[in-house]
């Protein structure tokens, strides 16, 4: 794997990744995973003995590498050797490295609103997009891809098509957050994107709705050390702080487990109970295939709302 971009061994791994379905951003991790091991190796990283492989390793240990990105170059190399070259027994030289577990940072309900209210111009598509982030709990590349027609307004409900690990869902959606969306709309009239970037036939960038948001978090005078993705952890936090059960909001967020789902979620004095509300078992029950029933609210609307509220504000 060299910087050529046309060799042989780059080629069938590409391959390999499509056949095994990775997105764009899981493929190009692997590919700068192996050039960096490439570089270490001076040669085609195919060649490469237990000894170098160790070698690498302790190279990156020493140099300072984080946990989380030496742990992504396993994961690639691991399948670099066992699918693309055939190599399962070079599996057995690669370890992953310990992470520390940290609390995620997570706003306050006070502290989404002064945020949201400080989106910046022109006009509100940017305090659209933030809240939608935050009332819906979605990843920033789940707004960015978002189209005109999955909102619903019927059925109150926001359409993820091809969300994280390429799976659709369902999510809620307020009817202070749809007053915003309308507003949006009347003032922008996006055609295909929802929210459209440059050239509009292309959605708005990750990294430009990140831009926004620390704009808007500087103007709201926040200082804690957030991204974008805190929305999403405010947004489930919250859930869990108004007694909804980790079930419920592990749904709403399209996790496959409750592992997943603990990493989005803090709350400070919480004690979770086993028990389950008869609303929060009724949106469980009549969940198919892990979706949020369309047309069944759960009896107590602290449920799905209570991290919307601050949307209120917005709805005119």
């Amino acid at each position: 794997m060299t910087e050529d971009k046309g060799t042989p061994l780059r080629a069938r791994m590409m391959e390999d990744m499509r056949i095994r379905g990775m997105g764009d951003k899981a493929q190009k991790s692997h590919i700068r995973a192996i050039k960096d091991f490439a570089r270490f190796l001076k040669r085609p990283p195919d060649t490469a003995t237990p000894e170098e492989l160790r070698a690498y390793q302790l190279h990156m240990t020493d140099t300072g590498v984080t946990a989380s990105t030496f742990n992504t170059r396993i994961i690639a190399l691991r399948f670099f050797f066992g699918m693309t070259c055939g190599r399962e027994e070079m599996k057995r030289f690669m370890q992953f490295r310990r992470q520390a577990r940290k609390l995620p940072i997570v706003f306050s309900v006070e502290e989404v609103s002064d945020l949201l209210m400080a989106a910046p111009g022109p006009g509100i598509k940017y305090r659209a997009a933030l809240s939608i982030s935050y009332g819906a709990g979605l990843r920033a590349s789940e707004v960015c891809n978002l189209k005109i027609g999955d909102i619903d307004s019927d059925r109150m409900l926001i359409h993820v098509d091809q969300g994280k690990g390429g799976k659709d869902r369902k999510v809620m959606l307020s009817p202070g957050l749809l007053n915003l969306l309308r507003d949006y709309w009347l003032e922008a009239r996006p055609e295909g994107w929802l929210f459209p970037g440059k050239p509009k036939i292309n959605p708005i960038s990750s990294r430009q709705l990140s831009r926004a948001f620390t704009s808007a978090k500087n103007m709201a005078g926040i200082a804690k050390p957030a991204t974008l993705h805190t929305l999403r952890h405010s947004f489930a936090t919250h859930l869990l702080e108004a007694n909804t059960d980790v079930r419920v909001i592990q749904v709403l967020l399209g996790h496959a487990n409750r592992r997943g789902c603990s990493t989005d979620i803090h709350a400070s004095d919480f004690t979770h109970s086993d028990s389950i509300s008869n609303g929060q078992t009724e949106l469980l029950r009549s969940s198919k295939n892990g979706l949020p029933a369309p047309c069944r609210r759960p009896k107590s609307l602290r449920v799905w709302c209570f991290a919307l509220k601050v949307l209120s504000l917005f709805g005119g």
